[in-house]
Order: structure tokens, then sequence, then C-alpha cells
């Protein structure tokens, strides 16, 4: 037993110290030393931030560091060769060697930003009506997901159709390691049916699904301000009277790489441009892994054209069942399952298709 003892508690040094656990434990106690000094309330918004990511990684490092003093308490409790603790001491063994199946888990999440909330976008590509009735079921596939596992989504940005489709759509996604889970969606989407607007035809629609890690933080992406351009106008659309009546949408360009963010969701104009400085971090952040560049400066503009080319899963509803990831070549049978949320197959696929690529 002392063997096995000693082997999990290796792999949990091992666990440990590739996540960094002992930095992350810095950084907490950073967080705990803000929190406790006197005016620490003086600008609330900050305040919650702080309490946000002081909670966030006490959720994250708490489990492993009471494994870690665990295994260390068993394998003393060993040296006493007590043969009356015996029967105690094989149930710890296999109540820390459980834990830790559970939380190596983690591991997997490795990525810079894998811990970080994610902006996810949907973009109803050619075909009218079908591929924005798709783009809404794509919406709901998500939503539900995240229902499932316990997130909070939040609308951003939604441009419907009239048919009640989507032609565009921005949420949030609030949720431990939601980055890190869902990258793996970041791609086009594929559906083939027969269509609920034209009966006699059987339609292939497709969808763009953009996955980008939420950047709160300046400093985690720095953008120089002569590389935008930003644009006030007038809100159009729902919000009623208070919206219309100033200039309070942004619209904000990102010069070297081309990138857009226009946002007209919220009620002031200071709050559209942070929403949208916080949304074009993120894409950068997520460009930046994409293209494995180490500063701004080094990016190119996003390919939107070859993005649509990169059709990452298939879902058949007609003439046969089946959802097909073409790059994990993970299968379900069960679209309309998969269509409800049920994407964790999908998801726990990617993540060891991903180990090794």
């Amino acid at each position: 037993m002392e063997q096995s003892a000693l082997a999990v508690r290796t792999a949990i040094t091992v666990a440990t110290e590739r996540i960094g656990i002992d930095d992350l434990a810095d950084k907490k106690g950073a967080f705990d030393a803000e929190i406790a000094k006197p005016g620490f309330w003086d600008n609330p918004s900050h305040a919650q931030e702080v309490i946000k990511e002081q909670a966030k990684l006490e959720r994250r490092i708490r489990p492993w560091l009471d494994l870690r003093r665990d295994a260390n308490d068993l394998l003393e409790l060993l040296t006493l060769n007590d043969g009356s603790m015996r029967d105690e001491l094989e149930q710890s063994l296999a109540d820390i060697t459980a834990r830790f199946n559970v939380l190596k888990e983690e591991l997997k999440f490795s990525g810079m930003y894998d811990d970080h909330d994610v902006i996810l976008s949907i973009h109803a590509g050619a075909g009218g009506s079908d591929a924005q009735d798709w783009a809404g079921m794509l919406l709901r596939m998500y939503v539900r997901y995240a229902e499932k596992v316990g997130w909070n989504v939040q609308t951003v940005e939604e441009s419907s159709s009239e048919e009640g489709g989507i032609k565009s759509v921005t949420i949030e996604i609030l949720g431990d390691f939601a980055y890190g889970k869902l990258k793996g969606e970041h791609g086009v989407h594929r559906l083939v049916r027969l269509s609920p607007f034209n009966a006699e035809s059987r339609e292939t629609s497709f969808a763009k699904v953009d996955v980008m890690p939420k950047i709160d933080a300046p400093e985690l992406v720095v953008i120089d301000d002569k590389d935008l351009k930003i644009d006030v106008y007038r809100s159009g659309g729902h919000g009623g009277q208070s919206v219309n009546t100033t200039d309070s949408a942004v619209r904000i360009t990102h010069l070297p790489t081309g990138i857009v963010v226009a946002i007209q969701n919220e009620r002031s104009q200071l709050q559209n441009k942070e929403t949208a400085m916080t949304i074009l971090r993120s894409r950068l952040a997520q460009l930046q892994l994409e293209q494995h560049a180490e500063h701004l400066s080094d990016l190119k503009g996003p390919n939107e054209q070859a993005a649509w080319g990169n059709q990452i899963r298939s879902y058949v509803l007609h003439p046969y069942k089946q959802v097909k990831d073409l790059r994990t070549k993970h299968v379900s049978a069960d679209p309309d399952a998969v269509l409800d949320g049920d994407i964790d197959p999908f998801i726990s696929a990617y993540l060891e298709y991903n180990i090794g690529h």
C-alpha cells in the first residue's frame, strides 16, 4: 500500500506543478491582501471583479491543495506501521485516488486562457432563412449546454431575422474553464435537412461559430490607441426612446487587422465602448492563438472567406440522422439530443484530440 500511496502522491505533485499551483496560490494571496486593505470597497466595480477572481482561484486551487495535504498525511501515517489502521488507510488511499482521477481532468485545460469565460458569436452563412434558422438552433444548443452544466449566459448583441431566425448573435458564457471546454466549437457548423421553409427541398446550411476567451483586463491584451478608429452613431432597433435619442452606439475598428466590433445594446455610449473593447481584446486574443503570434503586431487580419471553409462538424437530419465531428471523427446517431445541448461527448473527444495536436 505504501508504494501505491507514494505513486499517487508523485502523480499529484507532477499535476500541481503542471498547473502552477504555487503561483496560483500566490496570486490568490495577493487578492486576499488587496481585499483586506482599508478602502477596498471605495471602487465597488473593481472590488466585485477582484472578489470574483479570488473566488475562481479558490475553487480551482483548494481541491488540489487539500489533495496534496491528504496524500502527505497518508504517507506519514503509513510510516507508523500500525496494523489497526490498515482498513482506514486503505479507504483513505482509495478516496485520494478517486479524487485525483476527477481532478486530473483539469490537466486538459492548460492553455493560456482555458480558465476564462467565453464570448461566443454565431453568424448565419449564405442560405437566407434556412441559415438564419440554423444559427438560432445553434444558439439554443449552446444555451441549453450552459444551463446543464450550471453556467450563466448573457446576451451581448443580437440581430434577428423577420422569420424568427438569427443573422448574428453574441453571448457571454460565464463558468469555470468555459473557454477550455468550448474552444473546440470554434469553426463552421453544417446542417443538412429538409427545409422547413420549402418542404420539397433538402437544404445545406452553414453557420460560423466564433469562440473567444473573454478578456476583461486591458493589461492581458494591450492595444495601442493609435491602432483604433472609434465611430459613434445613433442606435437603431429596439431599446426604447432613451437609446435612440443619443449617439450611444459605438463601432471600433482595429486598423492593423481590420477587425470591426459594433455595439449598440447597452444604455450608454461608455457601456457600449467598454463592451466593444472587451470583445475586441477577446477577438485579438483568439486570433493570436490561431496564428501562434507572440505579439499583436505579428497578427494578420482574419481571413473570413477561408474561415467559411473551415468546416468542423456536420449535423444531418435527412435522409439519415447523424452528427459527425470532422476533426475527431466522433459520431452521434442522436442529433436531437446534441441540438438539445448534449455536446459533452464532442467536447471530451476534442480535448483528447487536442492533446495530440
